[in-house]
Protein backbone atom coordinates (compact mmCIF):
# COMPACT_ATOMS: atom_id res chain seq x y z
CA UNK A 1 0.00 0.00 0.00
CA UNK A 2 1.48 3.68 -1.17
CA UNK A 3 0.97 6.60 0.21
CA UNK A 4 -2.38 7.39 -1.05
CA UNK A 5 -3.79 4.43 0.21
CA UNK A 6 -2.87 5.49 4.07
CA UNK A 7 -3.90 8.77 3.32
CA UNK A 8 -7.46 7.65 2.13
CA UNK A 9 -7.06 4.78 4.89
CA UNK A 10 -6.48 7.86 7.90
CA UNK A 11 -9.41 10.17 6.26
CA UNK A 12 -11.67 6.90 6.21
CA UNK A 13 -11.08 6.29 9.50
CA UNK A 14 -11.08 10.06 11.01
CA UNK A 15 -14.66 10.71 8.93
CA UNK A 16 -15.75 7.65 11.31
CA UNK A 17 -15.01 8.36 14.17
CA UNK A 18 -15.91 12.04 13.95
CA UNK A 19 -19.50 10.52 12.87
CA UNK A 20 -19.36 7.82 15.69
CA UNK A 21 -18.41 10.65 18.15
CA UNK A 22 -21.25 13.10 16.59
CA UNK A 23 -23.77 10.30 17.43
CA UNK A 24 -22.72 9.73 20.80
CA UNK A 25 -22.81 13.36 21.88
CA UNK A 26 -25.98 13.85 20.22
CA UNK A 27 -27.75 10.75 21.45
CA UNK A 28 -26.70 10.63 24.90
CA UNK A 29 -29.39 10.22 27.89
CA UNK A 30 -28.43 13.81 29.31
CA UNK A 31 -29.17 15.74 26.36
CA UNK A 32 -32.52 14.09 25.47
CA UNK A 33 -34.75 16.49 26.98
CA UNK A 34 -33.22 18.93 25.24
CA UNK A 35 -33.32 17.31 22.03
CA UNK A 36 -36.46 16.20 22.42
CA UNK A 37 -38.51 19.49 23.51
CA UNK A 38 -38.72 20.96 20.12
CA UNK A 39 -40.98 17.79 19.09
CA UNK A 40 -43.14 18.22 21.80
CA UNK A 41 -43.45 21.67 21.57
CA UNK A 42 -44.56 21.79 17.58
CA UNK A 43 -47.23 19.49 18.53
CA UNK A 44 -48.45 21.28 21.42
CA UNK A 45 -49.02 24.48 19.22
CA UNK A 46 -50.76 22.13 16.69
CA UNK A 47 -53.21 20.64 19.52
CA UNK A 48 -53.78 24.65 20.90
CA UNK A 49 -55.09 26.07 17.63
Amino acid sequence: MGWNGWAYLIFGATLVLTFIWIMFHYYRPKRKKKVEEPKYRMLKDDDEG
